[in-house]
């Protein structure tokens, strides 16, 4: 028989069915080979061979397909395996040999049930199976137990998971769940909400400014409003983080996901879920740390204890040990309340925080890992598209890493303050400025008193630097990696531009700007001036948040 002679139908690479009694294996090695239903080039010629990816994609872009193709099925033609293709997926696979045209469509999806067909009674015939369906060779995923491991990115198949095995309770998939499932500013909100009805209530029991004057101290105001840790941190800054760590895990799971393993959009979202089960660990650590011991044992040592007892101990004074002194003001009993509900709304607000940096973790080492498919790289638009895909992730991380830094900032700037002699927060830092206007001398003088808090901080600096580096690692890979591919594939001229219009992420601001938030941090009231170098940073973070690509001043 002659060879059928290849010819273009609708812009793409055509080739007849050859119609000489190949079985489904046979034929479709011969196809994926030839590349036939790709789009051809100015000679008629398509641009290469079919791999699992692009196979997928394209039967997954054909009009009237909403379902798509899983990859692991395309993956499972293309593996010497006993298994077929199913009816469902010869008819898109017709479409795709038949480049559109109705009349080869039908020719294609004849020729494909034939060899459909020859597979299962050679495949029937070589086992000796006598039951009709008991070499049923259909495209359905295998379990995970029985795949090649190689053949990932997606993990496993939810078709194989036991209806019930969903339904015990993940802390990991609920805390992952606030941040992607419901609307952007659903979560921080809430968290801001909560934060306004302390307000509300400092003002109920009249502690939202006090004055407390001790014999042998300067006068300071210690009220709630005036406590940035309290106020600017639960009103403004945590809010920020979880919308933007919110919109970032949202992308990935709903798209960025999506695009890269090629898989159905359900069926990538249960994978996703999987990975983040993978680390159910960490959440049940953070969530013993921040509401047993940061939450309630802290509130038990430095409040109630005090305030039953009527001694502050090694505390000093502020707004929630103030009823020892100022019964006048707020009673014991409404400080034990009033303290109690603010300590548990803190460590509700820490466990969600630290729950966004492991989902930030388990984001960028999803990334990594669905990075290194070999075929992601084969193409320059898959390149193009993983690179665009680090940026965002990248600049989202940032982002959220300023925003922990400056959270850590305010909770070491009120303890500071606490330890010093001023008499509100805002004069300690005008007074520490004209320091350095004036140019006088200036002795640091901090009260004897214990703060744990100043504890707490430096382990929300260390948690959230882990997280940068971390995500900074991986995407210097991955954009290192496509570089090198794009640069040995293209001419000289066309390396000037990079996949997505931006030269490379701006990885010495983005270091520049972590790494003086982190020196602002260690070095609030060790020398007078410090005020300066704090002003410098917020001005920073600020520019940082709004264009976290330096793209304005490049």
């Amino acid at each position: 028989m002659e060879p059928a002679s290849p010819l273009t139908k609708n812009s793409k690479f055509f080739l007849p069915p050859p119609k000489d009694g190949s079985d489904f294996k046979e034929l479709f090695a011969r196809i994926a080979a030839t590349g036939a239903g790709r789009p051809a080039d100015k000679d008629g010629f398509p641009p290469g061979p079919w791999t699992p990816e692009l196979l997928a994609e394209a039967i997954s872009q054909i009009e009237g397909n909403r379902a798509g193709v899983d990859l692991r099925t395309v993956q499972l033609w293309f593996q010497e395996n006993d298994r077929g293709i199913s009816p469902t997926n010869i008819r898109w696979l017709a479409r795709v040999l038949g480049c559109d045209d109705p009349v080869a469509t039908g020719d294609w999806q004849v020729e494909l049930s034939t060899a459909q067909s020859r597979l299962t009674a050679k495949r029937r015939k070589q086992t000796g199976a006598e039951e009709p369906g008991a070499l049923e060779n259909t495209d359905v995923a295998p379990p995970a137990s029985s795949r090649n491991e190689a053949a990932l990115p997606p993990e496993t198949s939810s078709e194989n998971t036991p209806a019930g095995s969903s339904r015990h309770f993940s802390l990991a998939s609920r805390s992952e769940a606030l941040f992607s499932s419901r609307s952007l500013l659903d979560l921080p909100a809430t968290v801001f909400a909560g934060a306004v009805a302390l307000g509300f209530m400092s003002y109920v029991v009249d502690i939202h400014s006090v004055f407390y004057a001790h014999p042998n101290e300067a006068t300071k105001q210690v009220g709630f409003l005036w406590a940035p840790n309290w106020t600017i941190l639960f009103l403004v800054i945590l809010p920020l983080y979880l919308m933007f760590a919110g919109d970032l895990i949202a992308y990935w799971k709903k798209e960025g996901r999506v695009k890269f393993t090629l898989g159905r959009k359900d069926q990538c979202t249960r994978d996703w879920i999987r990975r983040v089960e993978d680390y159910s660990y960490p959440y049940w650590a953070s969530l013993f740390v921040c509401l047993p011991i940061a939450s309630v044992v802290q509130w038990i040592n430095e409040c109630l204890v005090p305030l039953l007892t009527s001694d502050p101990g090694n505390f000093g004074v502020d707004w929630g040990r103030i009823a020892i002194f100022h019964p006048d003001v707020i009673s014991v009993p409404e400080a034990v309340v009033f303290t109690g509900a603010a300590y548990l709304y803190m460590g509700i607000c820490f466990f969600i925080f630290f729950a966004g940096l492991i989902l930030l973790f388990t984001l960028v080492d999803d990334l990594s890992k669905i990075g290194q498919a070999p075929e992601l790289w084969s193409y320059a638009e898959r390149r193009k598209e993983i690179n665009e895909a680090s940026f965002r992730v990248m600049l989202g991380i940032f982002r959220c890493t300023i925003l922990g830094l400056l959270i850590a900032i305010c909770m070491r700037l009120q303890n500071m303050f606490m330890l010093s002699r001023a008499e509100t927060i805002v004069s300690w830092l005008v007074d520490d400025l004209m320091t350095v206007l004036s140019g006088r001398h200036v002795v640091l003088d901090r009260l004897p008193y214990s703060r744990p808090t100043l504890y707490s901080s430096l382990l929300v600096v260390l948690t959230t630097c882990t997280v940068f580096l971390h995500g900074a690692a991986r995407v210097r890979w991955m954009c290192a990696q496509a570089k090198a591919i794009n640069a040995a594939e293209q001419p000289h001229e066309k390396r000037l531009h990079d996949y997505s219009g931006q030269s490379s992420l701006p990885w010495g601001m983005m270091f520049g700007v972590v790494g003086l938030l982190v020196a602002n941090y260690l070095l609030i009231d060790v020398f007078a001036g410090f005020s300066v170098l704090l002003s410098l940073g917020g001005l920073l973070a600020i520019y940082s948040l709004i264009d976290p690509g330096f793209r304005y001043g490049r």
